[in-house]
């Protein structure tokens, strides 16, 4: 029955049953109007008017519920879809709504893994030419100089070892940046090792000190989910590093009974009340093209803890 016939039929339901009861009942309206008769009166289209409102509210329910869904709604945390209730338009109207977020989150997660992987390619790129490009001539750079120096007067060579060393530390930035943009060693020694090597390459302020503790007996998640484990764990360093003002940050890699789990926690500022910056989302956006649980809040003694769950693959050991 459409939501049109269902409310007519309500309408007529309680009209019908008014007009029963004048013209069945002893209820009769006098000329002038009497007192009581108009109580009477009164009572039974405040009687109509509540049993009219009870009805449409119980019928109008799951409508509600689609529009709270409506307003809550983000793609980068999906929940539980609204409940497929009611009857006729409205039970269409709530199914289709379901249609509609399952397509909107598939075409999400379609683009933001092209946006992703253009973005890996990109820094591919840019690490290769750094390595090829940058890094060669900087090290012919650090020969000529050497050459020069092994020639110039003694005052002039120890300046050109000072640039000599200048130019040694560019360099290692450079590699250092390189490896950043693409973890050759994710791909040639696995998880552990690279989230290892960026601890230790990370620089790190004065007053932060930096704890792990990682299983090295872990289910094989495949090259897209360790890169996303790892891309995430570079942000969240990156971010306690930069923004966190934090003495103390644990990162933990450990089996868990649905695959992995990455849990990072330090105990800085936390995450503030503010809207979450590209950096965060972006986390999100990963997470989800792995199917992995995301979560994002304060420590048990403040700061700021990170918790990402990755499911395993069937036929993963």
């Amino acid at each position: 029955m459409s939501l049109f016939w269902r409310i007519f039929l309500l309408n007529a339901a309680v009209l019908v049953a008014a007009g029963a009861l004048l013209l069945l009942g002893p209820i009769t309206i006098s000329t002038p109007v009497l007192l009581t008769e108009a109580l009477i009166l009164a009572g039974g289209i405040t009687s109509m008017l509540g049993a009219n409102a009870a009805l449409l509210r119980l019928g109008l329910a799951p409508l509600q519920r689609v529009t709270r869904a409506m307003t809550t709604i983000d793609l980068l945390r999906p929940g539980p879809r609204p409940e497929v209730a009611g009857q006729g338009e409205i039970a269409d109207l709530i199914e289709t709504f379901n249609t509609m977020l399952d397509r909107l989150e598939a075409e999400r997660a379609t683009s933001s893994a092209r946006a992703l992987s253009a973005q890996e390619d990109e820094r591919r790129r840019v690490a290769q030419e750094l390595h090829d490009e940058v890094g060669q001539t900087l090290t012919a750079v650090l020969l000529e100089l050497k050459r020069v120096a092994d020639r110039a007067p003694e005052p002039l060579r120890d300046e050109l070892r000072q640039v000599q060393e200048i130019t040694r530390g560019g360099l290692d930035e450079v590699r250092r940046i390189a490896r950043r943009l693409r973890p050759g060693v994710l791909e040639e020694l696995g998880l552990v090792s690279a989230l290892t090597a960026l601890i230790t390459e990370t620089p790190k302020p004065d007053g932060l000190t930096v704890g792990r503790r990682m299983e090295k007996d872990l289910p094989q998640l495949g090259a897209e989910a360790e890169l996303v484990v790892y891309r995430i764990a570079q942000e969240c360093l990156t971010n306690t590093v930069r923004h966190a003002r934090a003495t103390r940050l644990e990162l933990s890699l450990r089996r868990s009974p649905g695959g992995v789990e990455l849990r990072i926690r330090d105990d800085g500022r936390g995450l503030g009340d503010g809207p979450e910056g590209a950096g965060l989302r972006g986390m999100r956006e990963r997470a989800l093209l792995i199917g992995a649980g995301l979560t994002l809040g304060s420590g048990p003694g403040g700061g700021t803890e990170v918790r990402l769950d990755v499911p395993v693959r069937n036929g993963s050991r």
